[in-house]
């Protein structure tokens, strides 16, 4: 097999041992960002024992980011033999979400050369959304000075006869079993099962069957984690400028992360949707008004505006892009960018209507997506705007488990 056909192939996986899983598996940084309560528990919770969430940095912390704390953390783990190694492997994984579905994943490593986040890209990897660059800097800091990767990057591909991730399952007993736990804070069920590299032709025929005889065939479009995916690309290329050829030996060519079927039952899009904090309401929904926000829902762009736990219907008159999200986002960019307004992005209409439960804050609520447009979209227009869509709820995401070495 040819991995550099498919940019994706098996890698010398890291995992825990000896560790309480429960304990060591949390959910990805880019969760939560507006309620600090969930990670003050979380580390209430861990205590003082091994755990990824000593190998990240939660976005709800970004003002306390201490890049040198996290990279000694990997490196005490590391000496201290916290990890065994799963040489030149996949992880098949079946995540039981706390709805009771099944989702199922691949965990290997994707080649950086083939992802590329701008917009009209035509690599085999893909954004999904539109690239924040603002939203960079901490990450490539963590990740320039790291030893270890941990993925949260979940990157969809479009298998609707289900014969690559979903056909491991039918021969899941051939694999040795990792790990079987349940996730802290309501997070489900995971399992993983080893696929050592001569298993895992079968799914790896399937993804190189997947890209067809397209000329600039979109492969992995990526779902979740797309800013990490990039900071890693980062860091690559600069890896690039430093070492010339060499650098397409060097572990920073990969990045660790999961496959998911965009067809699995289990995987649900859900909206993304807004908060404006520290704002005048009045004055919020006079300059959206300006720009074609009509309460009632009489034009096809419809959103659901929360004041003081109070919902109701609007839509825009105007549309500034093809999509409900991007037109909201236009105006709100243009209000935030005059105001100095701060503006977060939640998961869950229940957690709009707590936040905006205030005098200053004001919700959006957006409608939902079908996931089924998102490959030929992203092939006829590019990325969608920031913040879209979420592969499920914030319980529902990824955890960390799995490392791997990058220097």
């Amino acid at each position: 097999m040819n991995y550099t056909d498919i940019g994706f192939k098996p890698a010398d996986i890291l995992l825990p041992r000896q560790v309480d899983m429960k304990k060591w598996s949390v959910v990805a940084c880019d969760q939560y960002t507006s309620q600090p309560e969930y990670w003050q528990r979380v580390r209430r919770f861990i205590g003082d024992e091994p755990s990824t969430l000593n190998l990240m940095l939660p976005e709800a912390e970004l003002d306390q980011a201490d890049p040198g704390a996290i990279n000694r953390a990997m490196t005490e783990y590391l000496e201290n033999q916290v990890f065994r190694t799963l040489e030149e492997s996949l992880v098949y994984v079946k995540r039981t979400l706390s709805n009771g579905m099944i989702r199922h994943g691949l965990v290997g490593a994707l080649d950086l050369e083939c992802y590329d986040y701008r917009k009209g890209a035509s690599s085999l990897c893909r954004t999904t959304e539109a690239t924040v660059e603002d939203r960079l800097p901490p990450r490539i800091r963590i990740r320039e000075g790291a030893c270890l990767e941990m993925p949260h990057i979940m990157v969809l591909i479009n298998d609707p006869q289900f014969t690559v991730i979903e056909a491991l399952d039918e021969i899941r007993h051939e694999f040795p079993k990792l790990y079987d736990f349940t996730l802290m804070e309501g997070g489900g069920h995971l399992q993983g099962y080893a696929v050592n590299k001569d298993q895992a032709g079968q799914a790896l025929r399937g993804l190189a069957a997947l890209a067809g005889g397209d000329e600039n065939p979109l492969l992995y479009a990526v779902g979740d984690g797309n800013h990490s995916l990039a900071a890693a690309k980062a860091c690559y290329e600069r890896c690039k400028a430093e070492l010339g050829e060499a650098a397409l030996e060097h572990p920073a060519r990969y990045c660790l992360v999961e496959l998911v079927n965009l067809h699995c039952p289990a995987l649900v899009f859900e909206p993304i949707h807004r908060i404006v904090f520290h704002t005048d309401p009045d004055r919020l929904l006079a300059a959206l008004k300006k720009a074609g926000l009509e309460e009632g829902g009489r034009n096809p762009q419809k959103i659901e505006i929360v004041q003081k736990g109070v919902r109701s219907l609007w839509s825009f008159a105007r549309e500034t892009a093809k999509m409900t999200v991007g037109t909201l986002q236009n105006a709100l960019d243009a209000y935030v960018k005059e105001t100095g307004a701060g503006i977060d992005y939640v998961h869950g209409s229940g957690v709009v209507e707590d936040l905006a439960g205030s005098e200053d804050a004001v919700g959006f609520i957006l409608p939902k997506m079908n996931k089924h447009d998102l490959f030929p979209t992203i092939v006829a227009d590019g990325a969608l705007p920031r913040k879209t869509f979420s592969m499920g709820n914030a319980q529902d995401k990824r955890f960390y488990f799995e490392c791997r070495r990058i220097n």
